[in-house]
């Protein structure tokens, strides 16, 4: 994260904060508004509490994103799927032992940056934490997101969240009556975040999917008291288990979704030590914001473009899940009347918790700018026939109340035979014009 840092300052996309903040509400604050006039990552070099700096927003902007995997600006998902599908291919290098790792100190957690983000929040957060843990029974290795509660130096309080295949370990832990031994994870490689952010088959490990997207094999060093490596260049490692047959109170939260999760009764995690560089950099990440969201959107398009262009459909240009993760557009290229609407059902079964809305588009429309989407649907046809409504479609993990059942899909194509009336007017010469050239005081 370090050498992310230095190319970002080299190439002006980081501001420094000299001035000391508050990590109660202050810290989120300034991320807050900083995200509001741009996409510039952060660093607070000073924050109240702790003598960690705090980088944010690392992961905000679209094109910084198709920087790190490599992938063109218009082909994100193209590429991401080509990452994931190499995982199952096999036959290369993924990991390696690290030689002559940075020397670690031990600490505590009150050593780092406390940080609470909202209003109601119960406390501290860690939010950019990734847990890895091995598989009980094949050993592969996980990545992850949990929001962890900060209660005291030996204890934090997650939500494992029941599809997730950490909680699927930890019953399996559970189940025998074993606490499951974890390694938290702050401030990682851009190649590990990302990694962490993808949802992949069980048996194949996000360490190799990280590989693929550093070009390289990840450097990784063995935890001090636990039988888990971990990526030798991640900022902070936390030690310690998953407590069987202990749950806490931990909550309320102000997550992804923009509203407070209520408190509940949650896993507990088992502080046995912290470590890390005297020079180490904390992540936070405020959720929900556009260093929240960015990743997954990119992520989540790009399943949904694999499982499309998996399943033999034809005339798949591009997927966004932009600006909001539960919505899905879907760019094409019309080959039949009825492709889009072949299209739409069999992207509501490339996620099943994520796709609630999936807009069809012919392939002149940006499908990032939600603007122009529903501008092609209210011109491009009957808006009453074109929209197509599924019922009670279970959806969305822990919703008792069924707020995120029911899927709605838009054909906002034109009419395959009358495509020459729909011929988008131009301005000739638009491109070639420099405003400069025109307006006085230039």
């Amino acid at each position: 994260m370090k050498e992310f840092l230095s190319q970002l300052r080299h190439s002006g996309e980081l501001l420094v904060v000299e001035r000391e903040v508050d990590p109660r509400h202050e810290l989120a604050a300034v991320t807050k508004k900083a995200q509001m006039q741009g996409d510039q990552a952060l660093l607070f070099e000073r924050v109240s509490g702790s003598k960690l700096p705090v980088a944010t927003n690392l992961y905000n902007s679209r094109r910084r994103l198709c920087e790190l995997a490599g992938a063109p600006l218009d082909g994100f998902c193209r590429h991401w799927s080509q990452l994931v599908d190499g995982i199952g291919e096999g036959g290369e290098e993924t990991t390696r032992a690290a030689q002559d790792p940075a020397p670690r100190r031990d600490g505590a957690l009150s050593d780092l940056p406390l940080i609470t983000y909202h209003g109601k929040d119960a406390g501290p957060y860690f939010t950019s934490a990734i847990y890895l843990a091995r598989d009980p029974g094949s050993g592969v290795p996980n990545l992850s997101f949990h929001r962890s509660m900060y209660v005291a130096d030996d204890e934090l309080r997650i939500r494992l969240g029941s599809s997730h295949d950490l909680a699927r370990y930890q019953r399996r832990a559970e189940e025998k009556g074993e606490a499951l031994e974890v390694a938290l994870l702050i401030g990682v490689e851009p190649a590990v975040f990302l990694a962490a952010c993808t949802s992949i088959p069980p048996a194949w490990s996000e360490l190799d999917l990280a590989a693929r997207v550093a070009g390289r094999p990840i450097d990784m060093e063995p935890c001090a008291g636990l039988e888990l490596e971990v990526p030798a260049s991640t900022q902070i490692v936390v030690e310690g288990r998953i407590l069987p047959h202990e749950r806490r109170p931990e909550g309320p939260f102000g997550e992804f979704l923009g509203y407070y999760v209520p408190e509940g009764e949650n896993h507990v995690f088992q502080v046995d030590r912290v470590r890390y560089p005297e020079d180490a950099v904390f992540h936070s990440l405020l959720c929900g914001s556009s260093e929240d969201l960015a990743p997954l959107e990119a992520v989540t398009a790009a399943r949904v473009y694999r499982h499309l262009v998996n399943a033999g459909l034809p005339g798949i240009l591009d997927v966004s899940c932009s600006p909001a993760f539960m919505n899905t557009t879907i760019r094409i290229r019309q080959q039949f009347e009825g492709h889009a609407r072949q299209v739409m059902l069999a992207a509501f079964g490339a996620n099943m918790d994520y796709n609630r809305a999936v807009f069809v588009v012919d392939e002149d429309i940006d499908i990032t700018d939600m603007n122009e989407v529903m501008w092609a649907f209210l011109t491009r046809g009957r808006v009453d026939k074109r929209v197509m409504v599924l019922d009670d479609v279970p959806g969305f993990y822990r919703d008792p109340h069924k707020d995120y059942w029911g899927r709605i899909g838009v054909d906002a194509t034109m009419p395959m035979d009358r495509r020459e009336e729909f011929e988008r007017k131009t301005v000739p010469g638009v491109d070639d014009i420099d405003l400069r050239d025109y307006l006085s005081g230039s």
